[in-house]
């Protein structure tokens, strides 16, 4: 009994250990992109699935991982997954950069799919 106890308990603290060091270890390319800065307006005129990049800010919680986000030129909702945030936390004085895809839909709102969250020092 005590050894099966102690088995389990290792494979607990092996298995915490292994997810820990898994989100540490988390990371990616930060470099340049060939995807440039463009403005709202400039992305609710672009295609279906055409790659954007945004700066500015997410103003509110629209419910259902989307969000009100805007810069100088406008405002469009974004659909934000709730694990593109990667543990950040965002308020709405907060200027983001989000990197997605323009998604537009026969008779909806353009909306932007965001990848990735970036708070913007």
């Amino acid at each position: 009994m005590k050894k099966t106890l102690h088995v389990c308990a290792l494979a607990l603290i092996l298995g915490l250990s292994s997810n820990a060091i898994a989100q540490q270890q988390a990371g990616g390319y930060t470099g340049p992109s060939a995807v440039k800065t463009i403005s709202v307006a400039e992305a609710l005129k672009l295609s279906d699935n055409t790659a954007v990049e945004l700066v500015g800010k997410i103003e509110k919680s629209l419910g259902d991982e989307k969000y009100q986000f805007s810069d100088e030129s406008g405002s469009v909702i974004v659909d934000i997954d709730n694990e593109d945030f990667r543990g950040l936390t965002i308020n709405e004085n907060d200027v983001v950069k989000l990197r997605g895809e323009v998604d537009k839909e026969l008779l909806e709102e353009t909306v932007i799919d965001v990848d990735s969250v970036e708070k913007v020092q």
